[in-house]
C-alpha cells in the first residue's frame, strides 16, 4: 500500500481522537469482497483505519465479487442470528434486509456528517429505508469504460473507436497485427458486465433503463436486444481462448503488458494499468466504451449496517460509518480503487486524469439524465442471477440463439412481475 501523506495522517489523527469519545474498542466483523489487488489495499485502508480508532476488524471475506456465494452466506448469519456488523451489498438487498428489519439506523451519525447535504440524491435513497440510513455509500464506479493500449494501437494503424462499427474495425486491425483484440476474463459476472456495456451501447440510456430497471418484457425480447446480443457475440472471437474462470485481474494484465489491445471493464481495473504506467511506460486511454459516450452506467460499493448485540460493536460500527465518508477516507480509498468519490464536495485534483474525466461525466450525465444504475443496483440477486446465467450461456455455447436467450430474459422479468403482486 503507498505510504500515508501528511495529511491523511493528520486526517487519521483526528478521527482517532473523536473515537476516544467509546470506554472501550468493539469488535466489526465486515463482509467484503475486497481480497486481490488494489480491491485488496482498498479494504486494508478501512482496516487500518478502525485500528487506529482502536476497534478489531475481522474480516469476512469472499471473492465472488458479491455474486451467489457472498449472498448465501450472508443470508445463513442473518437467519442464524449472528450477522456481520457490516455487509457490503447493493441497494435492492439493501432494502430487502432493512424490511425484514435486520439493519440498524445511521442517522445520528448521517446528521453529524451532513450525509444528505454531501450525497447525491439517487445514491442517498439507495441507502434510505423509510427516509431513515441503513448503509453507508462509499464511491462511484463508472461500468461503461473501454481501456486501450496505445503502443498496440499505433501499431495496428488505428484510432480510439467510438462506435460499435469502429470497435470491430479496431479489433481486426489488432488481430492482424498479431494481438488479442480484447483482454476478457472467463468469469460469468464478466460476462454480463460486458453484455451489459454493449446492450447500453447499442441501445442507449432509455433502452437500458426499460429493459434493466423498469424490466419491461417486451424490451427484453425485442429487436434493439436482438441486436445487442449478436453485437455481444460478436465481440467472442477476438477475445483469448479458452479463458473459462479467468478473472478480471488476469484479463486487465493482458493489456497492461502489451498482449491484449483493448478491455471493457469497470474503473477497479484502473490501477493496474496505472501501475503499469509507473513500472513498465504503459500507456492507456480510458473512454466511454462504444456507443456510450453520453451516458454514464454506475455501481456504488455500500455497506449496510446489521443490528449488533453490545454496545462496543454499536460503536465501532458508527465509528465505521464515520470512517467511510470522511472526506480524507474518501479521497485515500477512490484512489487505491480507481472509483471516485461518492461526496460531492472531494476536490478531485489530486486524482488521476481517467478519475477526473469519470467525474465531469457523471455530473454531465446527471444533468442530461443518462445516468443508469448498473443492472447489480436495479435488480435483486435471484433475478439478476436468472439473467447472468441465461447471457453467460449464450456467450459460451454457439448453439444457442438471440432469440432463445431474450425468451429467457423476458420470462424471468415476468415471474420477478409475478412475484411482486400481492396474493389475490
Amino acid at each position: 500500500m503507498r505510504p500515508f501523506r501528511a495529511g491523511w495522517r493528520a486526517a487519521i489523527a483526528l478521527m482517532t481522537a473523536c473515537a476516544a469519545t467509546a470506554v472501550h474498542g468493539g469488535e466489526i466483523e465486515v463482509l467484503h469482497y475486497w481480497e486481490v489487488g488494489d480491491d485488496a489495499k482498498a479494504a486494508a485502508l478501512l482496516k487500518s483505519t478502525l485500528r487506529r480508532q482502536g476497534h478489531t476488524w475481522k474480516d469476512f471475506a469472499v471473492a465472488d465479487g458479491g455474486h451467489g456465494l457472498a449472498v448465501s452466506l450472508l443470508r445463513s448469519r442473518v437467519l442464524s442470528g449472528n450477522p456481520p456488523s457490516a455487509a457490503q451489498i447493493r441497494g435492492p438487498v439493501i432494502q430487502q434486509w432493512a424490511q425484514q428489519g435486520a439493519l440498524a439506523k445511521m442517522d445520528e451519525v448521517a446528521r453529524a456528517g451532513r450525509w444528505d447535504q454531501v450525497l447525491p440524491k439517487p445514491v442517498s435513497d439507495a441507502v434510505k429505508f423509510k427516509g431513515s440510513y441503513v448503509a453507508v455509500p462509499v464511491n462511484v464506479h463508472r461500468l461503461n469504460w473501454l481501456w486501450v493500449n496505445l503502443r498496440i494501437l499505433h501499431q495496428a494503424d488505428a484510432r480510439v473507436p467510438s462506435t460499435w462499427d469502429e470497435f470491430f474495425s479496431v479489433a481486426d486491425a489488432m488481430k492482424r497485427a498479431g494481438y488479442t483484440a480484447l483482454a476478457h476474463g472467463g468469469q460469468p459476472w464478466q460476462d454480463f458486465l460486458l453484455f451489459e456495456t454493449v446492450a447500453l451501447g447499442v441501445g442507449g440510456p432509455d433502452f437500458h433503463r426499460k429493459a434493466f430497471v423498469a424490466l419491461d418484457p417486451a424490451t427484453l425480447a425485442g429487436p434493439v436486444m436482438e441486436q445487442a446480443l449478436l453485437t455481444f457475440r460478436r465481440i467472442k472471437a477476438y477475445t483469448a481462448p479458452a479463458t473459462f474462470g479467468r478473472d478480471w485481474i488476469w484479463a486487465s494484465q493482458k493489456l497492461a503488458k502489451g498482449e491484449a489491445g483493448m478491455q471493457l471493464m469497470g474503473d477497479w481495473a484502473k490501477p493496474v494499468f496505472l501501475a503499469a504506467q509507473h513500472d513498465s511506460g504503459l500507456e492507456f486511454a480510458c473512454v466511454a466504451a462504444p456507443g456510450t459516450a453520453k451516458a454514464f452506467s454506475f455501481a456504488v460499493d455500500s455497506f449496510a449496517m446489521f443490528k449488533v448485540n453490545s454496545a462496543a460493536k454499536a460503536a465501532a460500527q458508527r465509528d465505521f460509518a464515520t470512517a467511510l465518508l470522511s472526506p480524507a477516507v474518501q479521497e485515500e480509498f477512490n484512489r487505491d480503487k480507481g472509483s471516485i468519490p461518492v461526496r460531492l464536495d472531494v476536490n478531485l485534483a489530486s486524482f488521476d486524469r481517467c478519475a477526473k474525466l469519470s467525474g465531469s461525466a457523471f455530473q454531465a450525465s446527471a444533468r442530461a439524465h443518462t445516468l443508469v444504475p448498473g443492472i447489480s443496483m436495479a435488480v435483486p440477486p435471484a433475478l439478476e442471477d436468472a439473467m447472468r446465467e441465461a447471457v453467460s450461456a449464450y456467450w459460451r455455447d454457439e448453439r444457442i440463439t438471440a432469440h432463445t436467450t431474450m425468451e429467457r430474459l423476458a420470462a424471468a422479468a415476468r415471474r420477478h412481475h409475478a412475484s411482486q403482486r400481492p396474493p389475490a
